[in-house]
């Protein structure tokens, strides 16, 4: 296992931020994790920090070069494990390209990530994240995954109840506490991420957008592939491409309010994008705060907000991880003073 030295990530961040890494491995199989964890450089570069996993680095915003050992996955692999009348169980390597994959299901016959299409990122990101669009999010169709634990070496396998799940949230992004808990953060590296697609299939059309293509089109009865087709165009029409402008998609979480909140925001506020939730919550439209708060076009030094959706921070040319830092808490602050509402954001920060 070749232990990589000073390796350029601004080819490994959608923000394009410039960046070294100090030390880099790359694994493409358990087989090379294994000789990773036996090589005798582990013991010395995870003595005093965990190292930290990279899959396709849509979710990142590197602030300077990065000291911890930067483990690149690029484990490959689709298959079909089951087709059985309720359903397909499909799984995928979490090197594996997540539109590539979403893509390749439906030319395989089994649909039900149509609505996932074109967000970026692995497979193995995917359940870290809980990512999600349009009406589904990864756990409505998450069968279970495997992972080793970097500490140990030991493979283990986790159901959808044992990831955690929550909105842009799972087990992956909390550290344990204390050394106990379920925190897995700097702790597991997925390994094969597998899902389950059920039959009969039934769109999922909710959404105002999809709404709009129905009526556009004239298609009351849309196909899996139409639906995908729809959401790849849609989202291309509202976010910028990272190829061409380096970002990390959606950068706030949106928030949710009690009905209280809610009700006292829209009697100042009366325009505000809202959205009732089954458990009786409120859910705001991040992008909506933001652009009331007139931030949509603006930035700091070279990274700005997007001019087409405020929820998106991009990299005008040559931006820094602090500059999209600073970006953002300035955006959070404003935000807090209008309408006490404090933004998450969703990409890691290192």
């Amino acid at each position: 296992m070749i232990v990589e030295k000073q390796v350029p990530l601004q080819a490994h961040n959608s923000f394009g931020i410039v960046a070294r890494a100090q030390h880099l491995a790359r694994v493409r199989s358990e087989a090379d994790i294994a000789a990773l964890r036996a090589s005798p450089a582990w013991a010395a570069l995870t003595q005093d920090m965990p190292p930290f996993v990279l899959g396709g680095g849509s979710n990142l915003v590197i602030t300077g070069d990065v000291k911890p050992l930067v483990i690149k996955v690029e484990i490959p692999g689709r298959r079909l494990l089951e087709d059985s009348p309720r359903g397909w169980l499909v799984e995928a390597g979490a090197g594996e390209n997540w539109h590539a994959f979403v893509q390749w299901t439906l030319e395989q016959g089994w649909p039900g990530l149509e609505n996932m299409a074109l967000i970026p990122g692995t497979v193995g990101a995917s359940p870290v994240q809980n990512i999600g669009a349009y009406g589904v999010e990864l756990q409505d169709r998450f069968h279970s995954l495997d992972a080793i634990d970097l500490s140990t070496g030991a493979s283990f396998t986790l159901d959808a109840a044992q990831c955690g799940f929550g909105y842009r949230d799972s087990v992956f992004k909390h550290a344990p506490a204390d050394g106990r808990g379920l925190g897995l953060a700097g702790r597991a590296l997925i390994t094969r991420v597998r899902f389950w697609l059920p039959k009969p299939w039934k769109p999922v059309l909710g959404y105002a957008d999809l709404e709009r293509k129905m009526a556009e089109t004239g298609i009351t009865e849309p196909t899996p592939p139409q639906i995908f087709d729809w959401v790849v165009a849609i989202r291309r029409a509202k976010l910028p491409d990272p190829a061409v402008i380096g970002n990390a998609g959606s950068f706030f979480k949106n928030p949710t309010v009690t009905p209280e909140q809610c009700a006292d925001i829209i009697a100042r506020e009366p325009k505000v994008v809202h959205y009732p939730m089954p458990d009786g919550s409120i859910k705001l439209a991040a992008g909506w705060l933001i652009d009331a708060c007139g931030w949509k076009g603006r930035g700091v030094g070279n990274a700005g907000v997007y001019e087409k959706q405020a929820l998106v921070l991009v990299n005008r040319g040559g931006a820094t991880g602090g500059e999209v830092v600073t970006l953002a808490k300035a955006i959070q602050t404003s935000v807090y003073e209008r309408f006490g509402i404090r933004l998450e954001t969703e990409p890691v920060v290192i």
